[in-house]
Order: structure tokens, then C-alpha cells, then sequence
């Protein structure tokens, strides 16, 4: 009997581990050890009488290019902060690239952030999944911090969908799947230039 009692509580403490492994709680605290914290696919749109004043960044893309927002006023624009080693920047890669060729003969430009990864294994993500818009570097995430008060720190991935004046039109928290996406991008392209 004693036996018995002793397998009962071995086999009790082992179902109690097993689901504490498996709870939010440890998952999130795996994610936020990996440096970043995965949204939850939250979409924002932001009405036009409510936008704030156009965000504004610039840097070295990762093939070198100087690449700088304020040359690309009068389209709309998607910028997506990722990074090469974040599982969801993985799986929204092709979405976003197909979306991107789609689009970008329509007033629409693409760009990346590609926060706290090393030139290598962004320029081997980019090859692997034939990402052809340019992507900011961004080792330091200084360019992150400019987007302060639009995206919560190390919000990755993320993407903000920016009005032909520069201002956030909207913002996807998480991975952007491609019917979000073209939503809001249709929205946007739809607007009358107010202020």
C-alpha cells in the first residue's frame, strides 16, 4: 500500500511539472530571455484627426544603402521591426515579401527594421526568404527608440503602416498575416490628404 501511495505521488509531481512547463507563465518568461516580446497580433488604426506628428528615422540599410523615411513622404508605407532570430519574423517573412510585390507599383514602400541581429544571419533571412525591400540595420536599437511612443520597446516583430504624411496610420503588435495587411494598406492608399 505504502507502495502504491509513494507511485501516486511520483506520478502527481510529475503531471504538476509537465503543466508548469507548459503554462503562459514560463513561456513568457522564455521569450523575454530571447530578447524580445512577441505581440499578440493586436491591429490599431489610428484616425486621421488623431495622428501624431510623422515619424521620422534613418540609417545604412544591410546592403549599404543610406536609407532615410523622408524621402519616401506622398506613399504609404510599411515599416516591420524584425529580427532573424525571432520564430514569428520567420513565419510572416514570405507574407510580407509577397505582399510587398503585390503593392510596391502602387504608392506603397516596404522597410525594415532589423533590430539586435548581426549582418550575417539578417543578410542569410533575407536571401532565404528573397526579401527584396530594403531593411534598416539596427544592432543597437537606436532606430527602435525613434518609434518610442508608436511600438513598445523591443515590440518584435511589429509593423506600423505609415500615411503619405508619415504618420501611423495603423500598428500590428505581433505577426501580420497577409488579409491584415492588405486591409489596412487599402485603407490607407484610400485617404484624402488631411491634415
Amino acid at each position: 500500500m505504502r507502495r502504491a501511495c509513494l507511485c501516486r505521488a511520483v506520478a502527481a509531481l510529475a503531471l504538476l511539472l509537465a503543466l508548469a512547463a507548459c503554462s503562459r507563465g514560463s513561456g513568457a518568461s522564455a521569450v523575454a530571455d530571447q530578447g524580445y516580446v512577441s505581440g499578440d497580433g493586436t491591429v490599431r488604426t489610428v484616425p486621421v484627426r488623431e495622428r501624431a506628428a510623422p515619424v521620422r528615422f534613418s540609417g545604412s540599410t544591410l546592403d549599404g544603402a543610406r536609407f532615410d523615411l523622408r524621402d519616401h513622404r506622398g506613399d504609404v508605407v510599411v515599416v516591420n521591426v524584425w529580427g532573424s532570430w525571432c520564430p514569428p519574423c520567420i513565419a510572416e517573412a514570405p507574407v510580407l515579401q509577397q505582399v510587398w510585390e503585390q503593392t510596391r507599383g502602387a504608392g506603397v514602400q516596404f522597410v525594415g527594421i532589423d533590430f539586435n541581429d548581426n549582418r550575417a544571419a539578417a543578410l542569410a533571412h533575407e536571401r532565404r526568404f528573397g526579401v527584396t525591400y530594403p531593411s534598416v540595420e539596427d544592432e543597437s536599437g537606436q532606430v527602435l527608440l525613434t518609434l518610442r511612443g508608436s511600438l513598445p520597446p523591443k515590440a518584435v516583430p511589429s509593423t506600423l503602416v505609415l500615411d503619405r504624411r508619415g504618420r501611423v496610420a495603423a500598428r500590428v503588435l505581433g505577426q501580420v498575416s497577409g488579409p491584415t495587411l492588405r486591409t489596412l494598406l487599402r485603407d490607407a492608399l484610400a485617404e484624402q490628404d488631411t491634415p
